[in-house]
């Protein structure tokens, strides 16, 4: 029944003219491949937006917990906000308030998704969890945010602080009963409660935990999510010993590469982008430190950056070989249409 709720949600948000731009980004993407040349005929149907880079933890694959950024790092201002999606809605159907850092510190997060759902778009946030408190849970639900992923990477303290350095399960859990619990109590079907899982090797062995823990405390869905490793190739401590919970494998010399095969086209470049908190535009989440910047959204409108020679330039440099971009080298994702 939950799937069913989520499913009529987001199809209630469809309009006309979004689901017109998804045919026009289909067709651009798959005519790309056909002749070898990018061409771009629709404007993003998801847009990630970046409401901070600040975050309470330290994880350590992570640039925020790192604190290792080589850009500038802030909070989101809700006026830029406003005038960036104002630029956009019409088309766009999924926006997903999270690139680095922890969305709930920025004071106007929930200000922003009200603004946002309002627009009729599909809202989606990642959490740690640590801000669900009775206040906040019940301004997330009055904001009409539609998927919340909860990031709970074990069922122990002692498991889940060995990556989520900082952090407290038992606020986490409680953060995650309270919005179960006021879900309820407001008589709404939103948001759609997620608890995602990183798969690593000092917590693969409570992945069955975890769907039990989800149960227990009403969660609607369980997602396990492979880690992506930055230093993998002598081996990491990180990388699990269950293979298909693994985004490396061991070679014959016993140094490690990425599993899959890099296709030379990228689905993500024609639907998706992501949105900085100081304006911006890189081209997936992979571009943590926005090495790759496609255009500034407070010198130009998003249309011109999207269509424009540097866009075209990068889709161009990935459809000669994504081996080429440092950032394509350890995804999983973006060759798949509907990833």
């Amino acid at each position: 029944m939950v799937y069913i709720n989520d499913g009529l949600n987001f199809l209630s948000k469809l309009t006309f003219k979004r689901v017109f731009n998804l045919g026009k980004i289909l067709s651009s993407y798959y005519y790309t491949k056909l002749k070898g040349k990018p061409v771009q005929w629709g404007l993003p149907m998801t847009v990630s937006i970046e409401p901070t880079t600040a975050c309470n933890l330290r994880c350590p694959e992570c640039p925020s917990g790192l604190r290792a950024f080589s850009r500038p790092t802030g909070n989101l201002k809700i006026d830029f906000f406003k005038n960036t999606i104002d630029e956009i809605y019409k088309e766009l159907i999924y926006l997903i308030f999270y690139f680095q850092g922890e969305p709930y510190i920025n004071p106007e997060f929930l200000n922003m998704v009200k603004y946002a759902s309002d627009k009729g778009i599909y809202t989606i946030t990642s959490t740690n969890g640590h801000f669900l408190n009775k206040t906040n849970a019940i301004k997330t639900i009055e904001s009409g945010l539609d998927r919340m992923i909860i990031s709970v990477d074990g069922t122990t303290q002692e498991t889940y602080e060995s990556y989520r350095k900082g952090g407290k399960l038992d606020v986490v859990l409680q953060g995650a009963r309270n919005m179960v619990k006021w879900k309820k109590e407001m008589n709404s079907k939103k948001p759609h409660l997620i608890f995602q899982f990183l798969v690593v090797k000092p917590n693969e062995h409570q992945i069955d935990e975890i769907y039990k823990l989800a149960e227990e405390i009403g969660i609607d869905e369980v997602k396990l999510k492979t880690a992506q490793v930055y230093d993998y190739e002598d081996g990491n401590e990180l990388i699990p010993t269950i293979s298909k919970y693994s985004r490396y494998r061991k070679k014959a010399n016993g140094k490690f590469e990425v599993k899959h095969h890099l296709d030379n086209h990228c689905w993500k470049l024609w639907h998706a982008c992501v949105i900085t908190w100081d304006g911006a535009v890189v081209p997936c989440c992979f571009d943590k430190d926005a090495t790759h910047k496609l255009g500034d959204l407070k010198q130009k409108t998003f249309v011109e950056l999207w269509q424009g020679e540097d866009y075209q330039a990068f889709r161009a440099l990935l459809l000669q070989g994504r081996d080429k971009i440092d950032i394509c080298t350890n995804c999983t994702e973006g060759c798949k249409v509907w990833a």
